[in-house]
């Protein structure tokens, strides 16, 4: 059986600039996970934003945990809040910011799962 509570989880600063704590990856387990899905905690501070991204082979799911955001999608933007699910399709240009006064988190639940390579940061000139 594999428990894993996230205050016990290393964090770090994503590429895309969220504070991610990596839950469950099949790729970085000790045990064979069947899984096609990475599982992550992400959070971000009171007006911070993540950078614009890319996932390209991947489809990407947010569920909001705690706090108020806006969701950008491509041209759409929406308020999120807890209990609600986002789905962002692969390939679509994507970030989230905070909107609220306290932090902003959410899960991540990627498939296929996160890879590096998959992942492409977006500047002001390629946005």
């Amino acid at each position: 059986m594999l428990i894993k509570d996230v205050c016990d989880c290393k964090r770090f600063i994503a590429l895309d600039g969220t504070n991610i704590c990596e839950l469950l990856h099949p790729d970085r387990e000790d045990e064979d996970l069947k899984m096609e899905c990475s599982l992550a905690h992400a959070s971000l501070g009171p007006n911070e934003a993540s950078k614009p991204h890319i996932l390209s082979p991947s489809s990407e799911v947010y569920y909001i945990l705690e706090g108020e955001g806006i969701m950008h999608i491509d041209e759409e933007e929406e308020r999120v809040q807890p209990r609600q699910v986002v789905y962002i399709p692969p390939n679509s240009t994507q970030y989230i910011e905070n909107v609220g006064e306290g932090d902003l988190n959410f899960l991540c639940i990627v498939s296929p799962v996160w890879r590096r390579e998959y992942e492409k940061v977006l500047t002001s000139k390629n946005r």
